[in-house]
């Protein structure tokens, strides 16, 4: 017999010998012939769609071995980098049924929908009949959205459904469908008013066609109501954006003149005090964001500026007493480089991607800046999806 040590990347569990065994939690005992025993640290999945569902790849874990997991990635991301590991901080995990956004897949098949999240490394769509982690209010949708791809969808065509928990209720697109004619029409606007949507758009592939808008969509960030664009990025959960949020005014330190590069629609900048200048390169989001700043009367001066071709040099960045720094995926590189020669005294920086965040943050030290903390921060219950805040220094 084996035990399971730890948790890998994709979610395998792993024991000594580095035999990776699916759907092992630390502490099981694993023998020969892969038969798992399960320790104190597998759980009960909630959902009948685990392990199918695309949605979650870490159900089997319990919050213990969830945690553990968060902070394990992000270390072993830092030590490809040969940085040694800072303080990690206590992760924080988003409670179930907490996500306020998704993207759900949809198939007509006959007279018969799929709709729900694709299967692991597939594209067959797991036909959502529960979920443990979108917010009641949007699973609440998935039945009667079923029924309306059933009208709008031709026969074996595919599309998509991105739903959001705005201010006002859920705000819903729906991708690749065509509504026209009366009978179309009609039966979006009965849907949007039946179901109190805020918002129903679709997107026949010449962009988002908004069909039913009572009061202009928003979304509170730092008190104030930002104009919540098409498609537009927002936090997974408001308890993580909450934790991301806290560690960034901490990573900050109180700084009065900040710049918050990559900045969305906000949701750093008009949550910190002082003068910000907010650099984002989506112009949609940089109009939602001007305008929320305006009537909020915020001390936020909005460039709308690619921070991949045209980042902020040495210069520009020596007016700042903090940087926040919020990247996609892909990470900061072109303008880590500067700040690594910049003279800024403090550094937040949010990743939703420990590689690139370790790649960056190893430019950042050889260039003088020291690592105090990072917290880990769960927003993709039950994935392997890992998020952070880091602080750096002079």
């Amino acid at each position: 017999m084996e035990t399971i040590l730890r948790v890998a990347a994709r979610g395998d569990g792993v024991t000594e010998t580095n035999r990776h065994v699916a759907l092992a939690a630390p502490g099981d005992l694993v023998s020969g012939d892969g038969i798992v025993t399960r320790g104190p640290h597998h759980a009960e999945p909630p959902c009948r769609h685990f392990p199918e569902c695309g949605g979650c790849q870490l159900q089997h874990l319990d919050d213990s071995a969830f945690a553990t997991f968060l902070t394990d990635r992000i270390a072993a991301a830092l030590a490809t980098q040969g940085i040694v590991s800072p303080e990690i901080l206590p992760p924080h995990i988003s409670p179930p049924r907490s996500r306020r956004r998704a993207a759900l897949s949809a198939e007509k098949r006959g007279n018969r929908v799929l709709l729900g999240f694709k299967a692991e490394a597939s594209n067959r769509i797991i036909d959502m009949r529960e979920c443990h982690i979108l917010r009641p209010e949007l699973f609440a949708l998935v039945e009667p959205l079923r029924r309306l791809m059933g009208e709008l969808l031709a026969p074996r065509k595919d599309g998509n459904v991105r739903m959001t928990l705005a201010d006002q209720g859920p705000d819903v697109l729906l991708e690749n469908v065509a509504a026209d004619g009366l009978r179309a029409a009609e039966a979006l606007s009965a849907f949007a008013q039946d179901h109190r949507l805020a918002r129903l758009a679709i997107d026949d592939g010449h962009g988002a066609q908004t069909r039913w808008e009572p009061e202009p969509v928003t979304i509170t960030l730092g008190g104030a109501a930002v104009p919540l664009p098409h498609g537009a990025f927002l936090q997974a959960t408001q308890e993580g954006e909450a934790a991301l949020v806290e560690a960034v005014r901490q990573g900050l330190g109180g700084a009065p003149i900040v710049a918050d590069l990559f900045a969305g629609l906000g949701t750093f900048a008009l949550s910190i005090e002082g003068r910000v200048l907010a650099a984002e390169g989506d112009r949609d989001a940089v109009l939602a964001l001007k305008s929320a700043a305006n009537r909020a009367q915020r001390q936020i001066f909005v460039d709308h500026r690619d921070l991949f071709r045209a980042p902020l040099d040495e210069k520009d960045l020596a007016r700042f007493d903090a940087v926040v720094l919020d990247p996609p995926r892909a990470g900061a590189k072109e303008q880590v480089a500067h700040l690594a020669r910049s003279s800024v005294p403090r550094i937040a920086y949010v990743s939703c991607n420990p590689a690139t965040f370790a790649r960056d943050a190893k430019t950042l030290i050889d260039g003088g800046y020291r690592l105090l903390w990072v917290k880990p921060v769960g927003q993709f219950r039950w994935s392997v999806h890992v998020e952070l805040a880091a602080a750096f220094a002079r």
